[in-house]
């Protein structure tokens, strides 16, 4: 008895020295995870679908067991951050899509909530943003928009997306690089690009800011003219001369990424970034970039932390220099 005692009392230990080496080692560290990706968004949106992408990337690529999107529309995503923030603290398992537009929002609408809440894991896309106006417009080149933002701001419209966005942004740094008056911007915004198409198409505004795939087919239809994109680079496939090509030292890019809530450990945060990365260089995300036109801004978690701390003090300075913030 007191032999069979020992043998079970060893076998006892030796297990629980294995698990603990299983559950402590790197492997298990960066064994899948189930996942829920709160798109701050309606469906059909930017976030939506990166949010979309990065599960179908996430689940092939075996870095996801399961991935379930949730979609928590409002206030240029605020509303999705706030919930997040609150419900996801300490959570390894939840992470939620942003970007630029979001960074404009907490400040456009004095969140409660802001992006320091949150744990920078990755920076994920760039998409390059396009300044169009009406085939029939009289401004021919950015040069001739530029000469009627200088001349007289307030009678430049703007059509675009949410306020403080990444399209308002482009506009007010546009219109300051052009020597016009950024307090005086006559930006309308709209809840989509077909909403502001509609408005350029009829003549009802002077110019569009969007992403470039939004106004693709219309700008090789001949319907808008493509006067800049914002990026450092052409988009492939597209004869369209950056804003910096032909003067004016601006470049935007409507960067994409993702993070987890406050209070994560130090192991949450190293598998969620594995899990990212290892999605990322799936040839299924190549895919991806390819077919919607995305540039790959990957960042990892540290570095993603930097740059947005500098793109939240860039983004304040637009928007106050345009009269959003105070």
């Amino acid at each position: 008895m007191q032999t069979t005692s020992f043998r079970l009392g060893r076998r006892t230990f030796v297990s629980a020295a294995v698990l603990s080496a299983v559950l402590g080692s790197p492997a298990f560290a960066q064994a899948p995870l189930d996942l829920k990706i709160l798109a701050p968004a309606a469906p059909g949106g930017g976030w939506d679908s990166a949010s979309r992408s990065l599960q179908q990337v996430l689940t092939s690529s075996g870095a996801s067991k399961s991935v379930q999107v949730v979609n928590v529309p409002g206030a240029g995503g605020t509303v999705g951050l706030a919930q997040f923030v609150n419900n996801a603290k300490g959570d390894g398992h939840q992470l939620m899509t942003m970007g630029i537009t979001m960074v404009g929002a907490v400040l456009t609408n004095k969140s409660q909530v802001g992006l320091d809440s949150v744990t920078p894991i990755a920076r994920l896309t760039g998409d390059p943003l396009v300044v169009v106006v009406p085939a029939n417009s009289p401004h021919k080149t950015l040069k001739d928009l530029a000469a009627a933002l200088k001349a007289d701001t307030s009678k430049v419209v703007w059509a675009g997306g949410s306020a403080g966005g990444a399209d308002h942004i482009l506009a007010g740094l546009v219109t300051k690089a052009a020597g016009g008056d950024p307090s005086k911007l006559n930006y309308v915004p709209f809840s989509g690009g077909g909403e502001a198409l509609a408005e350029m198409l009829g003549g009802r505004v002077t110019a569009g800011v969007s992403g470039y795939n939004e106004f693709e087919s219309q700008i090789k239809a001949g319907k808008l003219r493509a006067l800049g994109v914002s990026t450092g680079k052409r988009v492939t496939g597209a004869d369209v001369p950056t804003l910096k090509e032909q003067g004016m030292d601006v470049e935007l890019v409507n960067w994409r990424g993702i993070v987890a809530g406050p209070g994560i450990t130090p192991a949450q945060k190293q598998a969620f970034g594995a899990a990212i990365s290892k999605a990322l260089k799936s040839p299924e995300w190549e895919k991806i970039l390819k077919a919607r036109g995305w540039d790959d801004a990957y960042l990892g978690a540290d570095e993603f932390a930097t740059f947005l701390k500098s793109e939240q003090a860039r983004v304040k300075d637009v928007l106050t220099t345009i009269g959003l913030v105070k």
